[in-house]
């Protein structure tokens, strides 16, 4: 607005007011007024050196400084001209009919974006949306965009029910995990549970601690199903049937606690004896592995032995039932094979009648010395007493 006095009333003349023209004014002002310079005051001991960079003394006179942007906001909202009227109210906040009106906008805004943001809920594909008005259950929501009341009458939480999660034991990996087992032997068994969320509603409201819970869990079912087992199975080929047994174990307990997992698998990563005692172990199942490859052996040797007395009987019983059938041939038949078996391992000359070269240089006869020749034969006829 432009200012309020341009033409100051001046006189008046037969009623009439004379007004004094607005550059009149100022060059009266001018002449009134002592010329000062720009570096200190004219003449005045009082006045010592003035910033050159500051506003001239007169120069702004009768007038503040000129208003900022807030100021002219503020001014427009209390719905008063030049700032007059009207109050402000906290922290300088307007209170008039204009202030009311802004108050309302600024409260319409922060609830729309209240409801907004506390009644629109994206549930992604792997989430699912647990529901709870007044903090108890109500629904669970699928994947997608979905409403409900805003907060804090129905608060929503999300659950990854398709991630895996893992846990070792012993936890970090970088200490002992001693357990002992059925034949009272200490072992460091290494192993991981593998499990996730079956039903977000338990899974939120039925346990506290789920990661403590399933640690606690794992670890009393493990202990429990390697009491039952050896030494040997838990180091050796029994590692599967234990696992398969542990996870069933606790299954079992958090199905009572109705927690809302399900467990995966066991990975037994690990299962040797105490650090310090495990050279002696090396030594011991080396003993043992030996006496159980002698063991083997003398198994082996047996099964041949019985296998060849079997055999051996087998064909006494067919030799008994063809002598039963014919008794003189088959004894002819088994003095020719025994004496067939016999001359078969030695080296011999047949000498038949009287007259035939008492030394034959067979091949098979070169290697010894030649029998001696009796000075006359028996006759077959007469017998060796003649």
């Amino acid at each position: 607005m432009p200012v309020a006095t341009v033409f100051p009333v001046w006189g008046t003349y037969k009623g009439f007011m004379i007004t004094r023209p607005a550059w009149l004014q100022r060059i009266s002002i001018l002449m009134t007024e002592k010329p000062k310079s720009p570096w200190g005051g004219s003449g005045d001991d009082n006045e010592g050196p003035r910033n050159p960079w500051s506003i001239p003394p007169g120069g702004n006179r009768g007038r503040g400084p000129k208003p900022t942007a807030l100021d002219e906001f503020l001014r427009r909202a209390r719905g008063t001209g030049g700032g007059g009227g009207g109050g402000s109210g906290f922290s300088g906040f307007p209170t008039g009919g204009g202030g009311k009106a802004i108050w309302l906008i600024g409260s319409g805004l922060i609830v729309a974006l209240w409801v907004i943001f506390t009644s629109v809920h994206q549930i992604a594909p792997q989430q699912r949306g647990v529901v709870a008005y007044f903090g108890r259950y109500s629904e669970t929501l699928d994947p997608g965009i979905r409403l409900t009341w805003p907060a804090p009458i129905a608060t929503v939480t999300k659950v990854d029910v398709q991630a895996i999660r893992t846990e070792d034991f012993p936890e970090g990996g970088t200490s002992e995990n001693l357990m002992l087992t059925g034949d009272q032997n200490i072992i460091d068994l290494a192993y991981s549970v593998r499990w996730d969320i079956a039903n977000p509603q338990d899974y939120i409201y039925q346990i506290r601690n789920p990661k403590d819970t399933v640690r606690a869990v794992a670890e009393s079912a493990m202990r429990a199903v390697v009491a039952t087992v050896t030494l040997d199975e838990a180091i050796g080929n029994g590692r599967d049937r234990i696992g398969v047994r542990a996870q069933d174990l606790m299954q079992s307990i958090l199905n009572e606690y109705n927690a809302g997992i399900r467990i995966q698998g066991f990975a037994i990563k690990q299962a040797d004896p105490p650090t310090k005692v495990i050279d002696e172990f090396k030594k011991v199942s080396a003993a043992q592995q030996e006496a159980e490859s002698n063991l083997n052996e003398a198994r082996t040797y047996a099964q041949q032995v019985t296998a060849r007395a079997q055999a051996e009987a087998a064909e006494f019983d067919l030799n008994y039932a063809q002598y039963k059938l014919a008794p003189a041939v088959t004894r002819r038949r088994m003095y020719y094979e025994t004496m067939e078996a016999v001359l078969a391992r030695t080296n011999k000359t047949v000498i038949e009648t009287p007259g035939v070269v008492p030394y034959l240089p067979l091949p098979a006869t070169r290697g010894r010395a030649p029998d001696p020749v009796p000075a006359a034969l028996p006759n077959p006829e007469t017998g060796a007493g003649q």
